[in-house]
């Protein structure tokens, strides 16, 4: 049997190397309390989120959605690395860009009093906030990426069809002397570039 084969089908068996943290995660359903579990740390583990979202294990993509969330339920940002932790366990992973999608965008009201949640491909809603702020960073190309603060230091990237749908919804604003392009919502304004850096 190899060990990959839990990745194809819903009653597919796990193969040893992630049953203990498959078990250990079920234990706490809801929202575990990963930040105040301190595991010692067992070192790396074939796994690896890609800039697209999709989780794999040992190179093959993992084809189960709730295996996914599972893990996702359970990911931590540690200073070093991201970690799956349980209460004992500790493994690092690899993550290309952000570990999670935003995939979904709602939005209410306008200006200052404008609200945005969005759902993550592991479906977390998350609404914009002081807890959740909007991060607009640059890309290799000078493009704008926008990031979502999940939790803890987990970000979403926003999918690149709502970076358009948000970017439709920013407005020029004078910020400590500075003209600043940016997006209101949640109660903050959450800036995406220098007006000169707009071209």
């Amino acid at each position: 049997m190899a060990d990959h084969e839990f990745e194809t089908g819903a009653d597919a068996p796990v193969p040893d190397a992630l049953a203990r943290l498959v078990a250990a995660a079920k234990e706490g359903r809801g929202a575990p309390p990963v930040e105040r579990w301190n595991p010692e740390y067992c070192g790396e583990i074939d796994m690896r989120i890609a800039a697209d979202g999709t989780w794999f294990y040992q190179g093959t993509p993992i084809g189960r959605p709730a295996l996914v969330k599972l893990f996702a339920s359970v990911l931590r940002k540690d200073p070093e690395r991201f970690v799956l932790v349980t209460p004992v366990e500790r493994v690092g992973i690899a993550v290309e860009d952000a570990p999670f999608l935003a995939v979904e965008m709602a939005v209410e009201g306008d200006g200052d009093a404008r609200e945005i949640a969005f759902r993550t491909n592991v479906d977390d809603v998350v609404k914009v906030d002081a807890e959740h702020p909007l991060v607009f960073a640059r890309d290799a190309h000078g493009g704008v990426k926008p990031y979502l603060r999940v939790r803890g230091g987990l970000d979403a990237l926003v999918t690149r069809a709502l970076a358009y749908d948000l970017a439709e919804l920013a407005e020029l604003r004078r910020i400590d002397g500075r003209e600043v392009w940016g997006v209101a919502a949640g109660g903050g304004f959450w800036e995406m570039m220098e007006a000169h850096e707009a071209g």
